[in-house]
Order: structure tokens, then C-alpha cells, then sequence
């Protein structure tokens, strides 16, 4: 088995007016050539979205997207003539395959909207470009987590990479395991909220650790926790 490791306070950051974003790997003007992705998983940023601000209608290519709400209504527009507010409870994934310009602004008039952005390279280039947004909160549940992403049809979202996404609001003193969906791959455990240990390794509130060479792995709620975990190919 083998680990890296991400301390929140390690993470590039930048904040203007509107925007406070922490950068887990390289994006925009924070680079750190030994934190450009782990396998496939190419961008994690945690972003704060002012009031009534975001990020304008601007284009992407072959990347998958996904985002997820973690407080507040984002609003989604894209050239595909798209348009949804998502919320907690609610992700929605985007394959830019050969082009697609889209916006994701604050809902909101008054009340800030913070979410995750995940980046995942695809397994082809070139492909149509496609928007969904879906509920994940029915299958959540206490305890466990729930796939939200995978490849093959087990789930609502999917996308053009051999990735799943599991998350899962989890209470301290819990043992949870997590077996491999696929050989070659890795899982980053990305922490929301919480306190937890993963193979011998303290991790705290919006930390990160990448495991991989390895079928399988455990970790431990030591409080409270809201955890995300991200399989990729390396």
C-alpha cells in the first residue's frame, strides 16, 4: 500500500471579491509539480461563492465534471440550453468532450453557496458533450457510504472514466472498509467535515489521503464525520 497525503492547510488558495477556493491539486495560478493529480482525479477545489456572484459563462473541453453543493443553490447554465439550481442533496456531472461553455453562479441574493468542484480526466477524447444533474439524497444513508458515481449503470451518475464516488455522513466510533472497484485504481479520501483515521493516518476537516497499490482499506470515524472518497485509475 502506499499514501500521500494532503493537509488542509497545504492547499493552494485564492480569494477575491466573490470567490474563496482551496485548491487540494495544481489549478490557476497556485502549481506545485508534485500535486498535479493523483491518477485520473485532476482538480479538487472547495469554493465559497458570494451573494449573487460566480463564475461566468466560460468553456471547458474534454474534462468530467462533477459538482456537489455543500450549502446554499447553484445555479447552472450551459450552451446545451441546460439550466438548474442544484442544492444540497443534489450533484450534478458534466462531460465537456468537445467543447461545451457553461456558468455556475449563487442562486442566492444574500446567502453564500460553497461546493465542490472535481475534475476527472475522461477515457476518450473527443466526445459529445453532455450535462445531468441528480438526487443523491435517496441513497444516502446513516452510517454508510453511498455510491453516488460509477461506470457501469449501478448508479444515476456516471461518467466516461472507470470512477466511483461514494459519500457518507458517518458518527465517531464507527469501522468502515472499502474494497476496490477495479485493479490498478486508487481512492482519495476527501474529509468535509469530521475526524477520522484511514490506515493509521489522523485526518481532519477537509483533509486528503490517496491510497493506492492496494485491494482494499479501512478507515475510523473518530468523530462526526462527512467523508467523500474518489476511485480513479492511476
Amino acid at each position: 500500500m502506499k499514501k500521500v497525503i494532503h493537509k488542509a492547510n497545504t492547499r493552494g488558495h485564492s480569494q477575491n471579491e466573490w470567490l474563496d477556493s482551496y485548491h487540494t491539486f495544481s489549478f490557476d495560478e497556485y502549481f506545485d509539480s508534485d500535486r498535479i493529480n493523483f491518477g485520473a482525479l485532476r482538480v479538487l477545489n472547495d469554493d465559497k461563492i458570494g451573494p449573487g456572484e460566480g463564475f461566468q459563462t466560460h468553456p471547458h473541453k474534454n474534462m468530467e465534471i462533477v459538482t456537489i453543493p455543500l450549502k446554499g443553490h447553484l445555479q447552472h447554465g450551459d450552451s446545451k440550453k441546460n439550466s438548474r439550481i442544484i442544492t444540497v442533496g443534489e450533484i450534478q456531472t458534466m462531460s465537456a468532450g468537445t467543447g461545451i461553455f457553461h456558468s455556475e453562479m449563487n442562486a442566492s441574493p444574500v446567502e453564500p453557496v460553497e461546493l465542490l468542484q472535481i475534475w476527472v480526466m475522461p477515457r476518450e477524447r473527443n466526445t459529445r458533450p453532455v450535462y445531468q444533474d441528480f438526487n443523491i439524497s435517496e441513497l444516502e444513508r446513516p452510517n454508510e457510504l453511498a455510491v453516488i458515481v460509477s461506470p457501469d449503470g449501478s448508479t444515476p451518475a456516471s461518467l466516461l472514466q472507470d470512477a466511483w464516488f461514494s459519500i457518507g455522513k458517518v458518527e465517531a466510533g464507527k469501522k468502515l472498509g472499502y474494497h476496490m472497484h477495479q485493479s490498478h485504481a486508487g481512492v482519495y479520501v476527501f474529509l468535509i467535515e469530521g475526524e477520522i483515521v484511514v490506515e493509521g493516518e489522523v485526518m481532519k476537516r477537509r483533509d486528503g489521503i490517496g491510497i493506492y497499490e492496494t485491494n482494499s482499506f479501512e478507515l475510523e470515524t473518530l468523530k462526526d464525520s462527512h467523508i467523500l472518497l474518489i476511485e480513479v485509475p492511476m
